[in-house]
């Protein structure tokens, strides 16, 4: 028996294997959330734990021989793992089954099951996928082949993709009233966490779409302390007229922007904006920023083609018409003059808060599921 060289904490442990891209983070929160109601369970990542949660154990899946996967379930014992991806481990799920583990299967798709055996073999997928306890598809067609898999109804609970879901941030109430009664039915978009880079366009985009809706006012946050001077210098050289917020002022009926210095108020200006573009990916090199944060707040999503750290949400959220992708300034300012209308920035924002609930749902009945089982010690 091969039995892995880290040694085993004590109490119950929570399994999670990210096998599929954009899945560690969901799975990250969705583990912390389970150890917050439960301080006593351990945690263990295997396969992308690049975001494995603070504490937790990230080790990599053993081979599929029989020494290797028996040392894998003797050694840590889970009481429940969760496993996402299409690529499915037979030796590795029966073993952790035969010892109690109960086995949840996230995010299935309508798409090919494989397991490492050769071709010439029988398909060992359907089997497989018999050992999970429950099965969780993204969609209606992911339920459907997971049904002509041979799993029953009551293994197959509800469609909807595991999605990292955060409480809306916090805001100053009464500076949101005295807000929305500066702004008097103004249209409003926002652009959140901009970097100086990108700055340059955002103000352009914005001069241009001001000309077709001259009460337009925008709202600009900058990623950082050090980006706010460079971008209050473009923007008093771009004739704008500015509030600045952290200055202590207000804006008035001829404000067209406001700059704040910092984020720390983003929970603020996400609820007055109906449209928000976010930053840090109109210029390569910082990867986006997470659209769940803005969406959770129900805003229309503009995000430019560097998102390559919040891929899978982005996509998400674009495939759901919660967002759309603009690729420079001339792009942004066509879509900020198209959504600025309330008609379409709520419905593309109801799309988004469709997003981000189905996946809260989701997390909630999965963290009731496991309290169930270790309350029940139904998990070994």
């Amino acid at each position: 028996m091969a039995e892995p060289d880290q040694p085993r904490p004590a109490g119950p442990i929570i399994w999670a294997q990210a096998g599929t891209p954009g899945s560690a983070r969901p799975l990250a929160a969705l583990l912390s959330r389970l150890q917050m109601q439960r301080p006593d369970l351990s945690l263990l990542v295997t396969g992308d734990s690049a975001c494995a949660p603070p504490g937790a154990i990230a080790t990599d899946l053993p081979g599929e021989s029989q020494p290797e996967v028996t040392g894998f379930a003797t050694h840590w014992r889970p009481a429940i793992g969760f496993w996402t991806g299409q690529h499915l481990r037979p030796a590795l799920l029966h073993t952790l089954k035969a010892r109690g583990t109960k086995l949840v299967l996230l995010d299935a798709r309508d798409a090919q099951w494989t397991t490492p055996a050769p071709g010439w073999m029988p398909d060992a997928a359907p089997a497989t996928l018999s050992l999970f306890d429950r099965a969780y598809g993204v969609d209606d067609a992911a339920r459907r082949r997971l049904r002509r898999a041979g799993l029953p109804e009551d293994r197959l609970p509800r469609t909807g993709l595991l999605t990292e879901t955060a409480p809306p941030l916090d805001y100053p109430r009464r500076a949101h009233e005295e807000l929305v009664a500066a702004f008097a039915a103004r249209p409003v978009w926002l652009a959140a966490r901009v970097r100086t880079a990108e700055a340059e366009q955002v103000l352009d985009a914005h001069l241009r779409a001001v000309r077709l809706a001259h009460r337009l006012l925008l709202i600009l946050v900058p990623a950082e302390g050090e980006d706010a001077a460079a971008i209050a210098d473009r923007a008093r050289a771009s004739d704008l007229r500015l509030c600045l917020w952290d200055n202590g002022e207000m804006p008035d009926e001829t404000t067209q922007m406001i700059l704040t210095e910092t984020p720390g108020e983003l929970g603020l200006w996400y609820r007055l904006a109906p449209l928000v573009f976010l930053g840090g990916s109109l210029v390569p090199g910082h990867g986006g920023e997470d659209p769940l944060e803005a969406a959770v707040h129900g805003t229309a999503l503009l995000y430019g083609p560097n998102v390559g750290r919040h891929l899978p949400a982005y996509s998400r959220l674009a495939e759901a018409g919660a967002a759309r992708i603009v690729r420079d300034f001339d792009s942004l300012s066509a879509a900020v003059s198209q959504l600025i209308a309330p008609d379409r920035a709520a419905a593309m924002a109801h799309a988004g808060w469709d997003v981000v609930s189905q996946g809260a749902a989701l997390t909630d009945e999965l963290l009731t599921l496991a309290g169930d089982w270790l309350d029940t010690g139904e998990a070994a």
